[in-house]
């Protein structure tokens, strides 16, 4: 085990123990294995598959067993949340995928104009690949539609915007949708929604913080204390003004423990003996991150090739 020389959260230390972020780790649920072989069952039954993502990790989020399942059907990429991800980033992801996807999309899909894109673009994609096999462009059955994408990028948000009413599952806990389900639209449309599916491997620890940050992940799968320690230990790097902001600091300067020293007695997170509540501290911290009340951040940097 390596010593106890660098106290870095993004490198997997915590306050009890170290960590190896290099180390690949497997989290894959029977129930996602279930749910792969179900989408490529079903392929042949839609026009089209949304590959929802998060645009705080827009290539993480991805997921390269949905990629080689999908094969030649139509698909969109709708990177969501953007009105979470880093401005200043935002520009570059364009431009990279622009240049190496075919279709994509950026979008908010709590704002109804993103949903009247997606849809709208949708449809242009399964006209153009009609006309380019030959056909006409038109359809006698309803335009359908597979959703697919990580757990908790915002599927059943979208779901529920693009129906009008309570059509799915919606909450901030990854996971929540467990079956496949059609789901009728307005417009002849349907839309058939698949359990979030992870990838088999996440390559390093860091990416797994960044999955639980954004909470594709359950936080018990690395510890709210890890994943709350790395999100500090992010913000004070490349946004100190947010933590100086959100509560009330004089700085955001000193090491993890520190900083959460200072969160907690800002936010009168004392227990008896004047000990500081570690655990209500963790769970606030990431509570406020992830409403956005901590600033925009784009966690994933563009490729180098």
């Amino acid at each position: 085990m390596a010593k106890k020389k660098t106290r870095s959260y993004s490198e997997g230390v915590t306050l009890t123990e170290y960590r190896d972020h290099t180390k690949a780790f497997n989290w894959f649920p029977g129930h996602m294995a279930k749910a792969t072989r179900q989408v490529s069952g079903k392929l042949k039954m839609v026009d089209i598959v949304l590959e929802i993502r998060d645009a705080r990790i827009p290539l993480l989020s991805g997921n390269d067993d949905l990629k080689s399942l999908v094969g030649n059907k139509c698909r969109l990429i709708v990177l969501n949340k953007v009105n979470l991800c880093d401005p200043d980033k935002l520009q570059g992801w364009v431009d990279w995928f622009t240049k190496n996807e075919v279709n994509f999309i950026f979008v908010n899909v709590l704002e109804r104009s993103s949903i009247n894109d997606i849809t709208e673009m949708a449809r242009k994609i399964v006209l153009a690949n009609r006309l380019a096999s030959g056909g006409d462009g038109e359809t006698v059955r309803k335009f359908r539609m597979m959703m697919v994408g990580l757990p908790n990028t915002g599927k059943s948000t979208l779901i529920n915007s693009l129906r009008g009413k309570k059509a799915a599952k919606c909450g901030d806990k990854p996971g929540l949708t467990q079956q496949q389900q059609w789901i009728k639209l307005e417009g002849r449309m349907e839309l058939l929604d698949t359990p979030g599916i992870m990838p088999r491997k996440i390559d390093t620890r860091l990416q797994g913080l960044w999955l639980c940050a954004t909470h594709a992940i359950r936080d018990q799968i690395l510890g709210e204390e890890d994943v709350a320690c790395f999100v500090v230990e992010y913000l004070a790097k490349h946004k100190p003004e947010s933590l100086i902001e959100k509560y009330k600091l004089e700085d955001a300067t000193g090491n993890v423990p520190e900083l959460l020293e200072k969160i907690a007695k800002s936010r009168n997170f004392i227990m008896h003996k004047g000990q500081s509540d570690f655990e209500r501290t963790y769970k606030t911290i990431l509570y406020d991150f992830r409403k956005g009340d901590l600033g925009l951040v784009t966690f994933e940097d563009l490729p180098l090739n």
